[in-house]
């Protein structure tokens, strides 16, 4: 590692924007403030008109190794990540084998050892019966378990109440949920088959994966939680009903319920489908406008807490099929920060907001160790952008696997010029340093 000096770049840390300089020795953030002497081996950077974020913590990707690698890779996506600003993520559980057992869940860590560019935790799997797994696991270094109360791939689908209780009132860590109801979901394609048979256009899955369905499951994750006390984060909220089970009157670390919203939440609605049809066929699914709206209102008044991507990468011949074989998930990584930003040109959050619910709060949220803030001693995690430098998103700078992006054709003002982690430089203006690996998050819990 050298050491890095960033000069005078606009530095977006809790809730403030102000210029200053910041000096990187090996993989810490030694000193923040202006006029910083450069000395000895020490790589400066004059980053005038650039601003700098804590890089970003992304709570819920699908990286899809191992089993699925077809689709996606753990070096693939993580290089897709670095290039979108995150240097950070937790990755989910339905690989092929599913990750339901600690011996397996140690197997995906060391395959990020070996392949990510960036930081990373892993999911544990929650089933009806692996309750002795669950109990296993080290709070101080696995991000949580995770629980589908939806379909899910595999055996992990935990539709038994016993089940849930044991999970709910003994896990060691952080609950993280899928919350749709099957039952719902099952009445409602029964009811459009007769209709439509096997051929049910792409437009009517938020029909099917309804507000009932989620709000009937998260209701119940939520009524678990405060029965048993439980550190429950609800992923991916996509209605404005689910927001009635959640407070904003707590500090974010003292909150034991907290909810995440994904990108593709705030961005797309169900006008959408008619356009990018299942390029945009996510569970749960994307709803209508009014919903979008009302995600915005409750993460800006601090009812959702964190932004997450549910990056879920499939290749375009799987989202080619017809609604039922087609899988549901897009590729998100890359461009979750720039989308935000988008969001601050059209003045609905501040660019502070965004680092608040993308970068602080998923560190809060998690206990993580030394990571999600600009801070002195802090693990040099970092991203510099150009605010205005307008690009296009095209397949040829897309850089997941699959190699497609609802994004595709989107002009977005905001680019990533520069991503460190852990003190090295892994991503710069299109070139990438394969030097390094990040590092299994810690936990302070």
């Amino acid at each position: 590692m050298s050491n890095i000096l960033i000069r005078n770049v606009t530095i977006v840390n809790e809730g403030k924007s102000f210029v200053g300089d910041v000096l990187i020795k090996d993989d810490r953030i030694e000193n923040i403030g202006t006029h910083i002497s450069a000395n000895g081996n020490m790589k400066e950077i004059d980053a005038s008109g650039k601003h700098l974020f804590p890089g970003i913590i992304d709570d819920h990707v699908h990286f899809r190794e191992p089993g699925l690698t077809h689709k996606a890779e753990i070096y693939t996506e993580s290089r897709a990540a670095a290039a979108g600003g995150v240097t950070s993520f937790m990755d989910m559980p339905n690989t092929v084998p599913n990750t339901v057992t600690q011996e397996l869940l140690e197997e995906k860590f060391q395959l990020g050892k070996t392949k990510s560019l960036i930081n990373y935790s892993f999911y544990l799997g929650a089933t009806n019966t692996n309750i002795d797994e669950i109990l296993k696991t080290d709070p101080a270094s696995v991000c949580g378990v995770k629980v589908f109360m939806g379909a899910s791939t595999g055996n992990m689908l935990v539709d038994n109440l016993s089940s849930l209780e044991n999970i709910f009132s003994k896990s060691p860590v952080l609950v993280a949920t899928h919350c749709e109801d099957e039952t719902t979901i099952k009445n409602n394609i029964e009811q459009f088959k007769k209709k439509f048979g096997e051929n049910v256009p792409v437009e009517f899955h938020p029909d099917i994966r309804d507000e009932e369905s989620c709000y009937i499951s998260s209701d119940k994750a939520v009524t678990l939680a405060k029965k048993f006390g439980t550190r429950l984060h609800l992923l991916h909220v996509s209605t404005a009903k689910e927001l009635n089970l959640l407070g904003n009157v707590l500090p974010l670390r003292e909150k034991r319920i907290t909810a995440e919203v994904c990108v593709h939440h705030l961005w797309f609605d169900d006008s959408d489908y008619h356009r990018l049809g299942a390029l945009i066929k996510w569970n749960p699914s994307i709803k209508c406008a009014h919903d979008r709206e009302e995600l915005f209102a409750g993460l800006l008044n601090n009812y959702i807490d964190v932004i997450g991507t549910d990056h879920a990468p499939h290749t375009a011949e799987e989202k080619a099929m017809n609604y039922f074989a087609c899988p549901s998930g897009g590729p998100l990584v890359q461009h979750g920060l720039v989308a935000m930003l988008e969001k601050c040109r059209e003045g609905k959050i501040s660019v502070e907001k965004v680092v608040e619910k993308m970068c602080h709060a998923p560190a809060q949220c998690f206990r993580i160790k030394d990571r999600g803030y600009i801070r002195e001693g802090y693990k040099a995690d970092l991203a510099l952008l150009d605010l205005n430098s307008p690009w296009v998103v095209k397949k040829e700078n897309i850089l997941s696997k699959c190699s497609w992006s609802p994004f595709e054709g989107n002009t977005f003002h905001s680019k990533v010029i520069l991503t460190i982690v852990n003190g090295n430089i892994v991503y710069q203006d299109g070139f990438f340093g394969e030097h390094g690996r990040g590092e299994r998050l810690k936990f302070e819990r």
